[in-house]
C-alpha cells in the first residue's frame, strides 16, 4: 500500500470508533431521559437524514478540496453535534448534526482510496478499511456500553474541577464528553493525510445545477449493468445493517433481558463476524468475481429470521458472528466493484455520494418502517422477521436481475459477432 494509507486508516478508525460509542451513549441518554421507544429507534434514520438531503452536494464538495481537509472539517462538525447534546438540544436533533459530519466525511474517506491506489488494490484496500471500520464498531459499541455503565461513569463523574461547574451530571453526558476526545484525535490524523495528484474539480455554486448533476450521476450508475447490481446489493446490505444495530439492542432486551451495557457487547459480536468476513473476502476475492457473492445475501436474510428462536447467549454469540461474517464477505467485493465503476463513470467523490445517498435512503426508509412498527406495538421478534424476509426476497430479485443482464450481454455480443462475420464475407 502507498504511503499515507496508514494515516487514512488511523483517521477512519478513531472517527468510526467515536461514531459508534456515541450511538450507545445517545440511546442511553434518551432512555434515562424517559423518551419513548420510537425515539431511540429514530436515532438510526436521523443519523442518515443529512446523508440523503445533502447527497447532491457533499460529493462535489469532496472533489473540490483535498480529501484530508474535508475529513478534518467533517470531524469538527461531529464535535459540534456532541456539544449540542451536552448543552440541551434534543438528542435526535444533535445526533442528526453528527450525521451531517459523517455525510461529508464518507465521500472523502472512500474517494481518496480510488485516487491513491490502482484498481488492482481496491478490493484489498476495501478489505482493510471495512475490516478496520468493523473493528472500530466492535470497540466503539463496547466502549460506549462501558462509558454509560455504573463503574466507569462513576469514575468520570467523580472528577472535579475547582471553581468550574461543567454541568455534566449524568453517565451519558460523561460518555459524550469522553467521545469528543476521539473526534479530536481523528481530526489530528486528518491533518497528515497526503495530497494526491488527482486534480480538484471546482464545486459549482449553483445548487440547482449541483442537484441536476447529482441526478445524472445517480442515473448513470443505476443504468450501468455492473454498477446497478453492486449498488442494489450494497444499498440493501447497509440499509439492513444500519437498522440491525438497534434491533439487536431491542432483541437482547426482549430475549435475554439485557440492559444497554450488556446489549452493546452483542452488537460488537456481530461486528466481529463482519470483520472476519471482510478480511477473508479481501484475500480470496477478485474484482472480476465480485457478483458471485450475491447468493450469500439470501442466506443472510434467512439467518436473520432464525434469531427469533434463540434465547441463550451462548448460542446467540456464535450465531451472530456467523451472520456478521456472511455480511462482511458479501459487502467488500461488491463495494470495491461499485467504487471502481463509479470512479470510471463520474469521479470518486460524486460516485461515493451517490452510493451514500442510496444506502442511507434505505437506512432512513427501513428505520422509519421499524419505528412505525414500534409505534403500533410490534415486538422486536416481529420486526426481525420482517427484515429477514425483505433481505432474502430482495437479494433473490437482485440475483435474477444480474442473470438477466448477463444473458442480454451475451446475446448482444453474439449479435455483434454475427454482424462482423457477415461483413467479412
Amino acid at each position: 500500500m502507498k504511503k499515507g494509507f496508514s494515516t487514512i486508516m488511523s483517521a477512519q478508525f478513531f472517527s468510526s470508533l467515536a461514531d459508534n460509542a456515541l450511538f450507545v451513549a445517545a440511546v442511553e441518554l434518551l432512555r434515562t431521559g424517559g423518551a419513548p421507544e420510537w425515539q431511540r429507534v429514530a436515532l438510526v434514520p436521523m443519523f442518515a437524514f443529512f446523508y440523503v438531503v445533502l447527497a447532491p452536494f457533499v460529493g462535489a464538495f469532496a472533489d473540490a478540496l483535498p480529501k484530508g481537509r474535508v475529513m478534518f472539517v467533517s470531524n469538527a462538525i461531529k464535535v459540534v453535534g456532541c456539544l449540542m447534546m451536552l448543552f440541551g438540544a434534543h438528542p435526535l436533533l444533535a445526533y442528526s448534526v453528527v450525521g451531517l459530519g459523517a455525510a461529508a466525511y464518507s465521500p472523502a474517506k472512500y474517494g481518496i482510496l480510488t485516487e491513491l491506489l490502482p484498481p488492482s488494490q481496491l478490493v484489498k484496500a476495501n478489505g482493510w478499511i471495512e475490516g478496520l471500520t468493523i473493528g472500530s464498531i466492535i470497540l466503539g459499541v463496547l466502549l460506549g456500553g462501558q462509558l454509560v455503565g455504573a463503574k466507569i461513569a462513576g469514575m468520570l463523574l467523580g472528577w472535579d474541577f475547582p471553581a468550574f461547574e461543567t454541568g455534566i451530571d449524568t453517565a451519558p453526558e460523561a460518555a459524550i464528553t469522553s467521545i469528543m476526545v476521539l473526534y479530536v484525535v481523528a481530526a489530528g490524523f486528518n491533518l497528515y493525510i497526503p495530497r494526491t495528484d488527482a486534480p480538484l474539480q471546482p464545486m459549482d455554486t449553483n445548487l440547482l445545477r449541483l442537484a441536476q448533476d447529482f441526478r445524472q450521476c445517480n442515473r448513470r450508475l443505476w443504468q450501468d449493468k455492473l454498477g446497478q447490481i453492486s449498488l442494489a446489493t450494497t444499498t440493501l446490505f447497509w440499509g439492513v445493517s444500519g437498522n440491525l444495530r438497534y434491533i439487536v439492542f431491542a432483541w437482547a432486551a426482549a430475549a435475554l433481558g439485557y440492559a444497554t451495557t450488556q446489549a452493546s457487547s452483542l452488537v460488537g459480536v456481530v461486528a466481529i463476524g463482519t470483520a472476519v468476513g471482510a478480511i477473508v473476502a479481501s484475500v480470496m476475492m477478485k474484482l472480476d468475481r465480485a457478483t458471485s457473492v450475491i447468493p450469500l445475501g439470501i442466506g443472510m436474510g434467512l439467518l436473520v429470521i432464525l434469531l427469533n428462536f434463540i434465547d441463550n447467549v451462548w448460542v446467540a454469540a456464535p450465531f451472530l458472528i456467523m451472520l456478521g461474517a456472511i455480511g462482511g464477505f458479501l459487502v467488500v467485493p461488491m463495494n470495491a466493484l461499485l467504487q471502481h465503476r463509479g470512479h470510471n463513470l463520474m469521479g470518486a467523490g460524486r460516485s461515493i455520494a451517490v452510493q451514500n445517498f442510496n444506502e442511507q435512503a434505505c437506512i432512513l426508509l427501513l428505520g422509519a418502517f421499524y419505528a412505525g412498527m414500534t409505534i403500533v406495538g410490534m415486538s422486536a421478534f416481529g420486526a426481525i422477521t420482517m427484515f429477514g424476509i425483505v433481505v432474502a426476497g430482495t437479494m433473490w430479485i437482485i440475483g435474477r436481475w444480474h442473470r438477466h443482464n448477463m444473458v442480454a450481454h451475451r446475446q448482444e455480443l453474439e449479435r455483434l459477432l454475427a454482424i462482423a462475420r457477415a461483413d467479412t464475407h
